[in-house]
């Protein structure tokens, strides 16, 4: 078996489950969002079944309108926090402990590999870096789990990622991703688990490694997953002291595709409107004139980001007519990045810095682009008004593309700057 099929097995009590396969699966994490938690609560509420499978097991965090932008959003997360005190949910981090789901999930502590984590978000994926099976689900399949702690899932195939090769300078996990992406398309893995292995992914850090399962659903996949290693267990052991177990894919399993890619001579990639797949190599894009420079999101809005675009932008500034909004994933990103020094330097180069939240990355708020307006983002999404309006772009990079964009005030290459 595959280590998605092994974690699957060891949770719905067998011993070998196949691709195909329709099984009710044991959850370990249920992360609870403000946008599509609250619904699930009226569905309970509604059936006389509002109960918590087990408070402990369930993380909630408001993190998409927060702190509140208007009345609406303001009610969504007074009844996340109701729901939170009614049932006792210890795991709950309201703003100024806050942070985006999918960057505090591991942060502190709640994934574990081997788990299974669902959260009714698409980009719950991300959390396979950590060798678990993760995956988004909608508010009606989010309230079955708050109530009984399972869930049926169709068991995917899954196609098996070798990437090989050292990254340029310059070069970053979100530029493999993308570069998969535009490869095999938004529906190339379609209820596919992808598999990441291989050299290159070996060396990566463990948010690295989220920035490329965090992108696995856009390319239609159910999941993504990186086997554990020694990176993985000194990342958690660093956070937890739980036990937990490790799987691994069997020699002789059975993938619908085996994908090497060598990333050797890969460089700076970015997306063009109005699909995540739309990449082209840096070197080919000719003058693209910005509005915006966004760095955040759960893909890229972790410390090490952070880090990165501060090192490009240090002692320069902000192009005239270019905004540039800095977003940390989480309240501790957020205090690092202040202990760090970096708040300063995106400061001092021009940027504005917001309190953890989805915001703009959906269109939320913090950063809404007008009619005709270009964002180039370390987001994960850039469809049709992804980001405002049905006539603005969003082009997808790295957060080192996005920092010297917003220098130049186009769409530039990173490396002039490294």
């Amino acid at each position: 078996m595959t280590i998605t099929e092994k974690i699957l097995a060891a949770h719905c009590d067998r011993g070998q489950v196949r691709p195909g396969e329709l099984i009710e699966a044991e959850i370990d994490v249920i992360m609870c969002n403000d946008v599509t938690t609250p619904p699930a609560i009226s569905m309970l509420v509604e059936r006389g079944m509002d109960r918590v499978f087990d408070p402990d097991r369930i993380v909630v965090t408001p993190d998409h309108f927060v702190p509140n932008k208007d009345i609406k959003s303001a009610q969504l997360a007074k009844r996340l926090r109701n729901w939170v005190n009614r049932h006792g949910i210890r795991n709950y981090y309201e703003v100024g402990t806050h942070g985006i789901c999918h960057a505090i999930l591991p942060e502190q502590g709640h994934v574990l590999p081997g788990t299974t984590v669902i959260c009714g978000d698409s980009h719950t994926c991300t959390h396979g870096a950590l060798g678990a099976f993760a995956t988004g689900v909608g508010s009606t399949d989010l309230a079955a789990a708050i109530y009984s702690g399972r869930l049926w899932f169709k068991v995917p195939e899954s196609i098996k990622f070798v990437i090989n090769g050292n990254l340029q300078e310059g070069v970053y996990s979100k530029d493999i991703i993308l570069q998969i992406i535009d490869r095999i398309g938004v529906d190339g893995a379609l209820y596919k688990a992808m598999e990441f292995t291989g050299p290159t992914i070996e060396n990566l850090s463990v948010e690295a490694r989220m920035t490329i399962t965090n992108m696995a659903v856009e390319a239609g996949a159910k999941s993504g997953i990186v086997p554990a290693d020694d990176r993985t267990i000194e990342y958690v052991r660093a956070r937890t002291d739980r036990d937990f177990q490790i799987f691994h894919s069997d020699q002789d399993a059975e993938y619908a595709q085996i994908v090497e890619i060598d990333v050797s001579d890969l460089e700076p990639i970015v997306a063009f409107p109005h699909l995540p797949s739309n990449g082209h190599p840096i070197s080919e894009i000719e003058e693209i004139k910005i509005d915006q420079a966004y760095l955040g999101s759960c893909t890229n809005g972790r410390i090490e980001d952070l880090r990165v675009a501060a090192r490009i932008l240090k002692g320069r500034r902000v192009a005239p007519g270019v905004r540039m909004i800095v977003v940390p994933a989480t309240t501790r990103v957020w205090r690092q990045a202040l202990q760090e020094g970096l708040l300063e330097v995106f400061s001092e180069a021009g940027c504005a810095i917001s309190t953890p939240t989805c915001g703009a990355c959906l269109g939320g708020y913090m950063g809404i682009l007008a009619e005709g307006e270009r964002c180039i983002s370390s987001t994960n999404r850039n469809f049709v008004g992804r980001m405002g309006h049905p006539e603005s772009e969003v082009y997808l990079a790295s957060p080192a593309t996005v920092a010297a964009s917003a220098i130049k005030g186009t769409i530039t290459d990173p490396r002039e700057f490294l």
